[in-house]
């Protein structure tokens, strides 16, 4: 299976989107491995929900895939958006994010959660792996999102925004 810089290859304003979502993601994976370490029951999934709510729509904008930018295409370029959904099969790109969906897409990653959870009450040890399991998870749903909206904008052949000024 090829990775997703390997199907971004050619495109260079999508392999610089592929660089920024996954610098986003990056960064919202260490909070995630922060949030693992402390033993308080149910705070790594809530900091987990919380920050895929927030980062899917920000790898979505970076696509040109967020609900508002959606709505912006022509009509004949929304139908092509939502064929190339359909192919994908994606239930967060170009939506808008809720609870019900972030928990959807978590339970593709269910026993590394519950492991997670039993092993953060080991003292160090437990904590260590429960961070790099909290890190993983958050990084392998992040990657999965991105490798979608590659593929979408691929099938569906979409102009990529301009990325953002900082």
């Amino acid at each position: 299976m090829p990775t997703t810089m390997q199907l971004a290859a050619g495109n260079a304003i999508l392999m610089d989107c592929v660089r920024r979502s996954r610098k986003l993601l990056n960064r919202r994976a260490l909070v995630a491995a922060a949030a693992s370490t402390v033993p308080v029951p149910g705070l790594d999934w809530a900091v987990d929900a919380a920050l895929l709510s927030r980062l899917v729509p920000a790898i979505n904008r970076e696509f040109g895939l967020s609900p508002a930018q959606l709505d912006r295409l022509p009509v004949r370029k929304r139908e092509q958006v939502q064929k190339a959904l359909a192919m994908v099969g994606s239930v967060v790109v170009g939506k808008f994010i809720t609870q019900d969906l972030v928990l959807r897409a978590a339970q593709h990653v269910g026993m590394r959660i519950t492991a997670r959870r039993a092993a953060k009450y080991v003292p160090l040890a437990g904590q260590a792996v429960s961070a790099v399991m909290g890190y993983a998870t958050l990084r392998y749903l992040g990657e999965a999102h991105i490798r979608q909206c590659v593929e979408v904008v691929k099938a569906a052949h979409l102009a990529l925004p301009a990325p953002a000024l900082k």
